[in-house]
């Protein structure tokens, strides 16, 4: 992948730079609310990786303490929250670029009807349950810190038990592992002093769909912007392979 980006990069390199912290936060309480629900009620994040991978991601944005605790009451039971579900949209983009969009919301009409306007508005158009999603991997996502010596390191983790390595930006590395080993993956690169900047559960897609005109480009990155940037929507992936010469003015 090396001169190339693919969405979770560029993504990556925009949360850094997003100064919409309200935003993200509402985010993130009902991804706490989903991932204490979807264990049948453990709090614990010790007990409840999905959990306790929601929360690094809250302590690496400076969410308040009391904000994490009011979501958790929520998933409980103990507040507004009940009605949150979770649930996967599909589409296509400019250029045929597959797209799944992962939402948590408390009205499904409301949402569907956001994606939709999303899509019709910015070129792409959505599409019927598995049009789409046969094209993505449910995998586990580690971005780790590679230091100085790259291809030392790469060697290293792919001596851990990587099932992939792919180079992200300068320094760093995508670390792909099934979903049963993505809590193992991460306890023994620790072990290994390995500096890890997230852990997280993606849909990893299985074809590339190459992305070479700088029109194109710009559409497609507009509308994943447009689709991040609705309140319900957790995350968004996508299978396009755009050469980084194009991104200069657009990541």
């Amino acid at each position: 992948m090396s001169g190339h980006s693919k969405w979770s990069t560029i993504h990556r390199q925009k949360e850094v730079a997003d100064q919409k912290r309200g935003q993200v936060f509402t985010k993130l309480a009902k991804a706490i609310i989903v991932a204490v629900r979807d264990s049948g009620g453990i709090t614990d994040p010790e007990r409840n990786f999905k959990l306790r991978l929601v929360m690094e991601k809250a302590k690496a944005a400076n969410m308040p303490k009391e904000n994490v605790e009011r979501a958790i009451d929520r998933a409980v039971g103990k507040g507004e929250g009940e009605g949150v579900v979770e649930i996967t949209y599909e589409g296509y983009g400019p250029a045929g670029v597959g797209i799944l969009v992962e939402a948590a919301t408390d009205n499904k009409q409301r949402t569907v009807q956001e994606v939709k306007n999303v899509f019709d508005k910015n070129g792409g158009s959505i599409a019927s349950p598995g049009a789409v999603s046969f094209n993505f991997q449910k995998s586990g996502l580690i971005v780790v810190e590679t230091g100085k010596d790259k291809q030392k390191a790469i060697l290293k983790i792919i001596d851990l038990g990587a099932e992939e390595v792919e180079e992200a930006e300068a320094g760093v590395v995508e670390v792909y592992v099934g979903l049963d080993r993505l809590e193992e993956m991460k306890n023994k690169l620790s072990q290994e002093a390995f500096i890890i900047r997230t852990a997280e559960i993606v849909q990893k897609p299985i074809n590339l769909v190459p992305v070479t005109d700088e029109k194109t480009a710009s559409q497609v990155l507009r509308l994943m912007d447009k689709l991040q940037a609705l309140d319900d929507v957790q995350r968004v992936f996508a299978n396009f392979d755009i050469p980084q010469e194009l991104l200069t003015e657009k990541s």
